[in-house]
C-alpha cells in the first residue's frame, strides 16, 4: 500500500514538471515577421545604447550646468526648434529665477520601444530661498542613426513648466543688520537720515561762525575742518558736509533752515555714523554690478540689493544680510501667474558686534588727518583690534546711492593717494629700524650676543671689503653714539651695530639667522584677521650686502604695519603672537550668542624669556633715557611705554616715519594696548610718527589728548605747513 502511494506521488511529481517545462516553451515569444532570414528585433536591439544612460548623462550635465553637453544630447527636431544660446538662456533664467543652488535626480524606471524611449525620473531643485521643490517627470528619448536623443521640453525641469512657462520669484528682503563697537555704539545701520551740506558762496560771512558752531554740534566735526572744507569748495560748488540719523537733524532742522547756503535733503539707507568708523575695517555695502547679478540672484538676492564690500561688511555678510523671503512663481509667456511653487518667510538678519572703541577709532582717525598712512591698536594680551586707521579714509556713505551726498563723495575718492587702499593691512612697507627688535632677538639667539656685548658704534661701517655704509648720525651732523651695550644699541638705533650683527650670524652662524627669526615673528605670512591682510615678504640674503640690509629692516623686507603691532604686543605679553581679530560677538535676532571673541594664539615668540627681557629693556630705554631716540617725545609721560623708532629709506623721496610701542600701565580698567604708526614719507620717525602715537596712547587712556603736536599751535590746529625737526632723529 505505501509503496503504490510512492509511486502515484512520483508519477504526479513528473507530471507537473512536464506541464512547467511545456509551459516555459509555449512563453517564449515568437519572432516578428521579416522578409529576411535576420535575428529577431529583440537580439537587434541589444546594441543600441540604454536610454538611462542617455537620460543620465543629460541630467549629469544638468547639475555641472554644462549646458552644451546636454544641447548635444537632444534630437534634431529639438535642435531646430531651439538654439544653443536661448537653450542655455533658459537653464541660466531658470537657476536665477529660482536661486538655484543645486539639482538632484534619481532615475525610476524605463519604457523601451523600438525607436522611442521614456525615463521616468524624480528631480529636485534646491532653492536658496524657498528650500527644496520635488517633482516625477518623464524625459522622451528618440532613436536617431543608432542612438538615443532627447526630445526637449521645458517640463525636463518641471512639470508645471511645459508648454513655455517660466519661472519667476518675487523676493521679500529683511533690513540689513546692525554693527556695533564693543561698548554698544553704533557704527553702521540701516536708517533714516539726512544729507548735510553747503553751497559755496551762499553762506552769509557774518553768520558762518554761528553756521561752523551749529553743524558741530550737529554732526560732532569741528567748526575748523567745515570751515576748511567750505574755502576749498570742490568742482561744482557743493560740499557734503555729513549725514546724520533724521532723529538728530529734526532736533535742529528748524535752526538750519534759517541759513543761506546750507542744503538738507532727507533719504533712507545704510548709514554709517561720524562718516566713517575704521571705514576700511568695517566696510561699505553698495549695488550690485552688471557682471554680479546672475551669481547673487542664484544665493536669493533682489537685483537692486546692496551687497559688503571690504571689511566687516563683506566677511559678515551672511550674518549682516539675513535671509530673504520669496515666493517662487509659474508664470506664462505674458507673465500671468499661473501657481506658486514655494515661499519662505524672511528671516531677520544677525548683528555684529566688532572689538572697534568707536571714540578712541574716531580720534585716531583725526589724529591721522593730513598724513597719509595707518595705525594700528590693540590690546596686547588679547589681539582684540580696537582701532585700525588707514589715511586718506573715504566716507562709506558715499555708496548708499539714496544718499543726496552720494556724488560728491565719490568724487572725492578720486584722489592720488588710493583713499579705498586699506593700509592698515594691505600696505606694504619696509620697516626699518622698528624691525632691529628682532634682529636683536636673532643675535641673542644665536648665543653670539649677549646683553653686555660692546659695540663701538661709530660713524662708518667698513667690515664689507668695498663697501662703507654711514650711521644715521654721520648723516644728521651729531656726534657718533660711541660704545653700546646692546639694549643700549637699540636705544640709539646704532645702524653699524645692527649691520655688524647681520654680517657676523650671516658669515659665523647661520646665514638666514635673522629672516628665520622675521618668520617666527609672524612676518612672511598672514595674520589670520576676519578682513584679511597681505603677507609681506621675508626672503633669506644671498650675500653679505643683503644680509646686513635685512638687519635694519631695508632691502626687500616688507611688512604691513598690523603685523609690527601684532609682534611689538608679542614682546609685550611675553611671547604670545595672538590672531588679530575684529569681531566681539555675532548675536542672533533672539539674543543667543552666535560668535563670541576669544582670544585665538598663532604661534610663539622663538625667544627665551631671558631675552625678551633684555629686548623690552633697550624698547624701555628709547624713551626713558636721555639718549633714547623718541626720549623727548615721552618725556613727563605717566603710562610706562616700550618703543621704537623707525626710519624707513624709500626709493622715492623722504623716508617713511614709524614708531612702535606697548603699554605695561597694568590697569584693570584699561588692558594695556600695542600701537603701530606709520607715516608715508614722513621722514623721521621720531618727529612724526611717535607723537602721533604719544597722541593715541593719550586718547586711550585719558579719553582725549594732552599733547600738542610740534606742528600744531592747538590741538587740531595746524601751526606750520611742515613738522618741526627734534635734535633726536632716527634711521
Amino acid at each position: 500500500m505505501l509503496a503504490s502511494k510512492r509511486f502515484s506521488i512520483a508519477m504526479l511529481v513528473l507530471v507537473v514538471l512536464g506541464l512547467m517545462l511545456s509551459a516555459c516553451h509555449t512563453a517564449t515569444p515568437s519572432a516578428e515577421p521579416s522578409p529576411t532570414a535576420l535575428p529577431s528585433p529583440q537580439i537587434a536591439t541589444t546594441h543600441v545604447p540604454d536610454p538611462q544612460a542617455v537620460a543620465d548623462a543629460y541630467l549629469h550635465a544638468w547639475q555641472q550646468e554644462d549646458y552644451q553637453s546636454m544641447y548635444r544630447l537632444l534630437t534634431k527636431v529639438s535642435k531646430d526648434a531651439i538654439t544653443e544660446e536661448d537653450f542655455a538662456a533658459y537653464y541660466e533664467d531658470v537657476a536665477e529665477n529660482a536661486a538655484l543652488q543645486s539639482v538632484d535626480y534619481q532615475l525610476r524606471s524605463s519604457l523601451v520601444k523600438p525607436h522611442s524611449a521614456q525615463v521616468a525620473y524624480t528631480v529636485t531643485l534646491h532653492s536658496a530661498v524657498v528650500g527644496d521643490i520635488t517633482r516625477d517627470t518623464v524625459m522622451n528619448l528618440s532613436l536617431e542613426d543608432g542612438l538615443w536623443r532627447v526630445q526637449w521640453d521645458e517640463a525636463l525641469i518641471l512639470p508645471e513648466l511645459h508648454g513655455g512657462k517660466r519661472l519667476a520669484m518675487d523676493l521679500r528682503v529683511p533690513p540689513r543688520g546692525e554693527i556695533y563697537d564693543r561698548n554698544g555704539d553704533i557704527i553702521a545701520m540701516q536708517a533714516d537720515a539726512m544729507a548735510i551740506g553747503l553751497m559755496a558762496g551762499q553762506v552769509d560771512p557774518e553768520q558762518a561762525d554761528s553756521l561752523f558752531n551749529l553743524l558741530w554740534r550737529v554732526t560732532g566735526i569741528s567748526p575748523n575742518i567745515i570751515r576748511n572744507a567750505y574755502e576749498s569748495p570742490p568742482p561744482g560748488g557743493y560740499i557734503p558736509v555729513a549725514e546724520v540719523p533724521l532723529s538728530i537733524a529734526e532736533q535742529y532742522y528748524d535752526q538750519l533752515v534759517g541759513y543761506a547756503g546750507v542744503v538738507l535733503r532727507r533719504y533712507s539707507g545704510r548709514w554709517y555714523y561720524g562718516g566713517g568708523v575704521s571705514p576700511h575695517g568695517v566696510g561699505y555695502v553698495s549695488v550690485l554690478q552688471p557682471d554680479e547679478v546672475a551669481e547673487y540672484r542664484r544665493k536669493g538676492y533682489r537685483i537692486d540689493q546692496k551687497v559688503g564690500r571690504m571689511g566687516l561688511e563683506r566677511w559678515g555678510e551672511s550674518y549682516l544680510a539675513g535671509k530673504n523671503g520669496g515666493t517662487l512663481y509659474v508664470v506664462d509667456a505674458d507673465g500671468n501667474i499661473v501657481q506658486a511653487l514655494g515661499k519662505s518667510d524672511a528671516q531677520v538678519a544677525d548683528t555684529l558686534y566688532t572689538t572697534i572703541d568707536r571714540d578712541l577709532q574716531l580720534q585716531a582717525q583725526e589724529a591721522m588727518r593730513g598724513f597719509v598712512g595707518a595705525i594700528v591698536v590693540l590690546e596686547r594680551d588679547t589681539g582684540r583690534v580696537l582701532a585700525l586707521v588707514s589715511s586718506p579714509g573715504f566716507d562709506p556713505n558715499a555708496f548708499e546711492t539714496a544718499n543726496f551726498n552720494s556724488p560728491a563723495l565719490l568724487q572725492e575718492l578720486n584722489n592720488p593717494y588710493n583713499p579705498l587702499l586699506d593700509r592698515a593691512t594691505h600696505g606694504l612697507y619696509p620697516p626699518g629700524s622698528v624691525f632691529k627688535i628682532i634682529t636683536m632677538a636673532a643675535a641673542l639667539e644665536s648665543g653670539r650676543f649677549k646683553e653686555d656685548t660692546i659695540y663701538n658704534c661709530g660713524y662708518e661701517f667698513t667690515e664689507i671689503p668695498g663697501l662703507t655704509l654711514y650711521d644715521w648720525t654721520y648723516d644728521h651732523g651729531f656726534a657718533p653714539s660711541g660704545k653700546l651695550s646692546l639694549p643700549e644699541g637699540l636705544m640709539r638705533s646704532c645702524n653699524p651695530y645692527f649691520w655688524h650683527i647681520g654680517l657676523d650670524l650671516y658669515k659665523n652662524y647661520k646665514p638666514n639667522a635673522v629672516a628665520e627669526m622675521a618668520r617666527g615673528f609672524g612676518l612672511g605670512s598672514p595674520t589670520g584677521i576676519e578682513i584679511g591682510d597681505e603677507a609681506g615678504q621675508i626672503t633669506d640674503p644671498t650675500n653679505e650686502r643683503e644680509a646686513v640690509q635685512q638687519a635694519i629692516g631695508q632691502g626687500s623686507t616688507l611688512v604691513t604695519p598690523l603685523q609690527v603691532a601684532d609682534y611689538v604686543a608679542a614682546v609685550g605679553n611675553g611671547g604670545t603672537l595672538y590672531v588679530p581679530q575684529m569681531v566681539e560677538k555675532i548675536v542672533a535676532p533672539d539674543g543667543s550668542i552666535i560668535q563670541q571673541f576669544e582670544p585665538k594664539e598663532r604661534g610663539k615668540l622663538p625667544v627665551s624669556p631671558e631675552n625678551l627681557e633684555i629686548i623690552r629693556k633697550g624698547m624701555r630705554l628709547v624713551v626713558s633715557n636721555p639718549r633714547g631716540t623718541a626720549y623727548w617725545r615721552f618725556l613727563n609721560f605717566s603710562i610706562p611705554i616700550y618703543g621704537k623708532t623707525g626710519t624707513a629709506t624709500t626709493a622715492a623721496g623722504e623716508p617713511h616715519a614709524w614708531f612702535v610701542a606697548y603699554t605695561d600701565a597694568q590697569r584693570e580698567d584699561k588692558p594695556d594696548i600695542a600701537v603701530a604708526v606709520v607715516v608715508e614719507y614722513g621722514g623721521e620717525g621720531a618727529d612724526v610718527a611717535a607723537p602721533i602715537l604719544r597722541r593715541v596712547v593719550e586718547i586711550y587712556f585719558y579719553g582725549k589728548p594732552r599733547t600738542v603736536y610740534p606742528w600744531e599751535s592747538q590741538i587740531g590746529v595746524t601751526r606750520t605747513p611742515t613738522p618741526e625737526v627734534t635734535p633726536t632723529p632716527e634711521p
